[in-house]
């Protein structure tokens, strides 16, 4: 009877320890999820940081290069304007030396 008594209550206590076991194994996969969980959180914010951070850089450069390129531009309207108003004159007196001619 004694044995029975002894064999009963170490089932219990296995029992017991496997009860605490899976606790504990189901405690610490919650707490794995909620780690990596956290993790992607963390990397999506950082990811969107970066974004954030290289769209504004693109937009910095791309309006300095627009200004870069307006002035460009304007310099070489200039010096087009620059070099045929001596042409536009020479051809203008011609027509007009034609036309009294």
């Amino acid at each position: 009877m004694e044995l029975i008594k002894k064999i009963k209550q170490a089932e219990a206590q296995a029992q017991e320890i496997i009860e605490q076991a899976r606790v504990q194994a189901a405690a610490q996969a919650e707490k794995g999820r909620e780690n990596r969980h956290q993790a992607l959180e963390k990397a999506e914010q950082q990811r969107k940081k970066a974004t954030e951070a290289a769209i504004a850089a693109a937009q910095s450069q791309g309006r300095a290069q627009v200004e870069k390129l307006k002035a460009q531009a304007k310099n070489q309207r200039q010096e087009l304007r620059d070099k045929t108003s001596s042409k536009m004159a020479a051809a203008t007196a011609r027509v007009i030396g034609y036309l009294k001619g």
